[in-house]
């Protein structure tokens, strides 16, 4: 049984010759293999996205939601990002 399948696509001319120089550099056997890389990290990307999500964003959300005097206003927000910047300058 066949454990690929033949797509064919288009792409803005900037990002083809990219994908040629790739190949070319030596980087890569194949076109093929420079768009699989890039589906790759896509799908890793992905993946980091939801697990953020599920374990650090749903958790704090829930937290505020049970404590809303946790919450802090985006004046806030902007003073401590505003400090911080300060203290690195």
């Amino acid at each position: 049984m066949r454990r690929t399948q033949q797509l064919s696509i288009t792409l803005p001319t900037e990002m083809a010759e990219a994908v040629k120089a790739k190949v070319r550099g030596g980087e890569y056997a194949s076109e093929s293999e420079v768009i699989r890389e890039g589906l790759r990290a896509l799908l890793a990307r992905d993946r980091a996205i939801e697990s953020w999500l599920r374990d650090q964003v749903g958790p704090a959300y829930d937290a505020l939601k049970t404590d809303p005097s946790r919450a802090i206003t985006a004046d806030q927000v902007r003073a401590r990002l505003t400090d911080e910047y300060t203290k690195t300058r």
